[in-house]
């Protein structure tokens, strides 16, 4: 074969090669789609699982140990919790006072995951050690927030399909406190604004994150449920051993679904900025040197 025959047909060769794109961004400067930002949520949590799921073990299973007393008063039967229907009083109390956790535990998680996806729309990923530091972390007012929320959200339970409307309103509370840095006593108002704009996109997107959750935390859970209760592993005629068993299912589902909706709450943030505030343009003209709080902040 000639030489230079043969170096032409290795450079087409070439030519024909993928370029190396480099690793899947987690949260592109650029609104997205509703699937982009569930791929999104568990990419997030995907790379901060480490922190993430310890944290949402450790407040499920407090969640299940604060639930138990009230179950047992209600006469819920382990593992799908539901009492007799001529208590419905107390089947609606346990499933609002459950309502009211989840949103607290969320609100809780949506902290760390927030500084964790306002690094990763800046290109990096913020460490374990940094997502811990309490420094610029506003813990504070994190955990004076949580709570009315979590009121607010009970007394929507109580009263029925409210809810859905109470628990779409405050996704973005704890992304406002740390990322937009608003002051506290503007944070229910700037998580509530956002939600509702657009149509309520974000808060339609929250519920539907959340309904997708749920079907997978009711499935998962009651199937390993059955599935540990076909090996004897407990005196399934023993009320306590089944109940120990159902919180301890519920708990480890639990574990990994409120971490990943803090992380959809996160990067569904952060899309409602770039769509509604132009932040993805703020960032590509923002001047060299700027910090990051700087940076992500919503006055400046």
């Amino acid at each position: 074969m000639i030489p230079g025959r043969a170096a032409a047909r290795h450079q087409d060769r070439q030519e024909y090669v993928l370029p190396d794109v480099g690793p899947t961004a987690v949260l592109p400067r650029r609104p997205l789609t509703v699937g982009e930002l569930l791929d999104s949520a568990v990419l997030l949590l995907r790379g901060h699982g480490r922190l993430l799921i310890p944290l949402g073990a450790l407040l499920a299973v407090g969640e299940q140990l604060l639930l138990l007393p009230l179950r047992s008063v209600a006469g819920a039967d382990p593992p799908t919790w539901v009492a007799d229907l001529d208590d419905l009083g107390w089947i609606w109390l346990v499933l609002a006072v459950g309502a009211a956790t989840e949103a607290v535990i969320v609100t809780l998680l949506g902290n760390p995951a927030a500084r964790a996806a306002g690094a990763a729309l800046l290109g990096r990923r913020a460490g374990v050690v940094e997502l811990l530091r309490p420094r610029g972390a506003r813990w504070g007012a994190t955990l004076l927030l949580a709570a009315p929320v979590g009121a607010l959200v009970l007394l929507a339970s109580l009263a029925g399909p409210v809810w859905l409307l109470a628990f779409g309103m405050w996704g973005s509370l704890a992304a406002a406190l740390v990322l937009d840095r608003v002051p506290a006593w503007r944070a229910l108002d700037r998580a509530a604004g956002l939600a509702l704009r657009g149509g309520a996109r974000a808060a339609a997107i929250r519920l539907l994150g959340y309904l997708g959750w749920w079907l997978l935390r009711i499935g998962l859970a009651l199937g390993a449920y059955y599935g540990l209760a076909s090996f004897d592993l407990v005196d399934l005629r023993d009320a306590g051993a089944r109940a120990l068993m159902a919180m301890a299912v519920f708990a480890a589902v639990n574990a990994v679904a409120y971490p990943a909706l803090a992380c959809l709450d996160a990067v569904l943030h952060l899309d409602n900025r770039m769509r509604t505030e132009g932040l993805d343009i703020r960032l590509s003209r923002s001047p060299a040197g700027l910090t990051e709080p700087v940076l992500l902040a919503a006055d400046r």
